[in-house]
């Protein structure tokens, strides 16, 4: 009986420890079903992370050559610092002592202890101490020896000839991407495709092998500056700079015969191997994101339609009036000190005379004067490979006031870019054929084989067939016609300190008030300073514009501003570029007695139309950086253009020694002024009110059209007293009393519209605000 009873005992205990070892062997099975199945993408790259690091290799950025393939861009390689935080146990004391050998540049937050130990105590399993460090300080941080800091190999972007072209090309971040000039314009050509670099190690830490996926280098362009030209308009352009002390200045010397641009130097500048030091200001490119009103150089213009149009000839007569000319109710004078009568048409333009330019325009007649005007590239974009470039100012001539005629043709309602002017002359010298300005040489074809160099050759034929957006603007007959006028002025009238020693030149002179940001109204010593010449007059081989924004030296005309410095580039570009003399060489003598220059005059009549720039000042695109780019209103200052730097102007006046004196009127009268009020000028409580308007506007209840206010009769003050009140901007021509303005009163307007207000001096009020 005891043993059946055993029986089933075993039997049962030996279930027992199968059923033990089965629910083991299940347990076991579902942990390893979870482990590997369930959780098998999660625990994989745990593994990768600890046995693998994966490094982005950044491409071998693309070069920036000029037109001989030297490097103005090119990219080499610099170490970069990081660091594995898991195998740093003293952060805090690793930093201190990274920081005190790669801290180098008091303005980079980025190398500087705090920031480095935030690094460190952040980053898992990398963190970057320093990138792009020189060989020294790589050298003294490998000398420490420290455990948990490795080095990369990085691309560093070095532009060999420092502040050459700066505004230009632009400069390179610290994350490889274009932040200006043709580095930005061409980001996805010049950045190229990025590598990948994994490396595997073992528990120790030791490197077991890596697989690569190789970078792709971004493509190299060809610029059609010459780095030669280049520096001689920059060395130029330096020197002017310290003798007239302006603001800013520009040169643009292009291929009258391709549109290619061989040097755009402007001052100030900035070294683009320090990008972070620089500032906004700096990377402006004022040959195509600024406009100013010409002037006088926009005489041109008028001669060109006149004379293409068979309306008159350089050597038919003109009466110039004695230098006075009444435009529907408008009085526009001469040069003060010059008052020249029947004259012929060349003596006119030689003479810079008002009523010359304007009778040229009268006769075309505004339909075709506008067409010449937009033939010749003005209000449009000339669609240069470089950003930000704006369309100037012009408006539709449907627009044009009955006396815009008269102010256009001198060069006023109109505002221009330096890169415009340039190719206006360029288009007179090639024999009246406007070529689109480039800064790029035409792109290779596929397989054509290595980059070769263009240099720059004078000839004297136009390619054929024409490039795109070429097209003919007057006359072969025209423009040798106009270029004998233009090398007139500088052998006779206001352009003589242009003349160059064994080459024949031609151009004009200009010289533009601006705004001054205190007054609101035109400046009696703010002014730019510009010539636009070709050369030589015979067998033209370049144009070159010289814009120099409110000189302060001895003379802020162009005649005496740019018009030497265009003698200067112009000669020393010429004998680079190994142009035969078309003229004798003259021996440097010194001059018994220095004779009067001749100034050239544009002056803004106070019977200017308030309704001259309203429609171009409130109606430019939305992708004008005129527009998109505005500064601060309390900081922004007042120009017909909006732009920040260069401000539309009028030609300078220079009494004679025999000139009446002006009337307060005539002096201080200005033309299509934009006059942006600022805080200062108004009343506390008008601030107050215009402040508690703007913040019922801010919490978003329904912006209203504003009602324009009756302004005419009012002094000055109160126009902008009111006007501020009313929420509105004013801009103002002249000085006095209201006596006209536009929009009419009454009007409905935009919250943001510029009212137009032209005032005026009267003999009971003069001296009186």
């Amino acid at each position: 009986m005891n043993a059946s009873r055993a029986v089933p005992l075993r039997a049962a205990r030996f279930w027992l420890i199968c059923l033990f070892f089965a629910a083991w062997a299940v347990c076991i099975a579902g942990r390893l079903f979870w482990l590997q199945v369930v959780r098998h993408r999660e625990f994989v790259e745990r593994a990768q992370k600890q046995q693998q690091r994966t490094f982005e290799i950044a491409p071998r950025r693309g070069v920036l050559y000029d037109r001989n393939l030297r490097e103005l861009a090119m990219t080499v390689q610099a170490d970069s610092i990081y660091a594995e935080p898991t195998e740093i146990d003293d952060k805090r004391s690793a930093a201190q002592t990274l920081a005190a050998i790669v801290h180098t540049d008091p303005e980079d937050s980025l190398t500087n202890e705090a920031q480095i130990e935030q690094r460190l105590n952040t980053g898992r399993s990398f963190a970057w101490v320093a990138r792009r460090v020189s060989s020294d300080v790589a050298a003294k941080v490998k000398a420490l020896g420290m455990k948990g800091i490795y080095f990369q190999k990085e691309f560093q972007r070095v532009y060999p000839d420092n502040r050459i072209a700066a505004q230009v090309l632009g400069y390179v971040g610290a994350d490889d991407s274009g932040l200006g000039g043709l580095e930005q314009k061409f980001e996805s050509k010049l950045h190229g495709v990025p590598g990948r670099v994994y490396t595997a190690m073992d528990a120790r830490r030791h490197w077991l092998g890596s697989t690569e996926r190789d970078p792709e280098p971004g493509q190299s362009l060809v610029l059609t500056i010459d780095e030669n030209i280049q520096f001689l308009a920059e060395r130029a352009l330096d020197n002017a700079m310290a003798t007239t002390r302006a603001d800013n200045g520009t040169i643009v010397i292009q291929d009258v015969h391709t549109g290619q641009i061989l040097a755009l130097a402007i001052r100030p500048t900035f070294n683009p191997n320090q990008a972070r030091h620089t500032t906004a200001a700096l990377l402006k490119n004022h040959a195509v994101s600024d406009v100013y009103e010409p002037g006088s150089v926009f005489k041109l213009v008028a001669y060109a339609a006149a004379i293409d149009q068979g309306l008159v000839k350089p050597d038919d007569m003109v009466d110039c009036q004695g230098g006075s000319i009444t435009l529907f109710g408008r009085v526009i004078h001469d040069n003060q000190g010059e008052h020249i009568g029947v004259v012929p048409v060349h003596r006119a333009l030689e003479e810079s005379s008002d009523v010359g330019a304007i009778k040229m325009a009268l006769k075309v007649g505004q339909d075709k004067f506008s067409q010449y005007i937009h033939s010749f590239g003005f209000g449009s974009r000339t669609g240069v490979e470089m950003p930000g470039e704006t369309r100037g100012l012009l408006r539709p001539v449907n627009k044009w006031q009955m006396t815009s005629i008269g102010s256009i043709a001198i060069g006023q309602e109109v505002g221009v870019t330096p890169l415009q002017m340039v190719s206006m002359v360029s288009t007179i010298a090639n024999g009246g054929i406007y070529l689109p300005p480039h800064i790029l040489m035409p792109a290779q074809a596929e397989g054509a084989g290595p980059l070769r160099p263009e240099p720059f050759r004078a000839g004297g034929e136009l390619p054929d067939p024409l490039p795109a957006g070429a097209h003919r603007v007057i006359s072969t007959m025209t423009a040798a016609e106009m270029r004998k006028m233009m090398e007139g002025v500088v052998l006779y009238g206001t352009g003589k300190p242009a003349q160059l020693n064994g080459y024949s030149s031609g151009g004009k002179t200009g010289t533009a008030q601006k705004v001054d940001p205190a007054t609101h109204l035109y400046s009696k010593t703010m002014h730019i300073a510009s010539f636009a010449g070709i050369a030589p007059v015979n067998n033209p081989v370049i144009a070159v514009a010289v814009i120099m924004d409110n000189p302060k030296g001895a003379s802020y005309y162009g005649t005496a501003v740019s018009a030497p410095v265009f003698a200067s580039v112009a000669q020393q570009v010429l004998e680079y570029l190994g142009v035969p003399h078309d003229i004798d060489v003259r021996e440097p003598k010194t001059r018994e007695k220095p004779e009067k220059p001749v100034v050239e005059d544009d002056s803004q009549d106070s019977d200017a139309d308030v309704n001259a720039l309203f429609a171009a000042v409130n109606d430019l695109p939305a992708d004008d950086p005129l527009r998109a780019a505005q500064p601060a209103p309390a900081q922004r200052p007042a120009s017909a253009s909006g732009a920040s730097s260069a401000a539309a102007g009028k030609e300078a006046t220079e009494a004679g020694p025999d000139a009446e004196p002006a009337t307060p009127a005539q002096t201080e009268a200005g033309h299509a002024v934009v006059a942006q009020k600022t805080p200062a000028a108004v009343p506390p409580a008008v601030q107050e009110a215009t402040r508690k308007e703007d913040s019922v506007v801010a919490v978003g209840v329904e912006q209203r059209n504003l009602k324009v206010p009756s302004l005419v009769g009012l002094p000055l003050r109160k126009v902008i007293e009111v006007s501020a009140a009313a929420g509105l901007e004013v801009q103002m021509i002249g000085n006095g009393t209201a006596r006209e303005q536009a929009p009419a009163p009454g009007t409905m307007v935009a919250k943001g519209t510029q009212i137009v207000v032209k005032c005026a001096v009267s003999r009971a009020s003069e001296g009186v605000d």
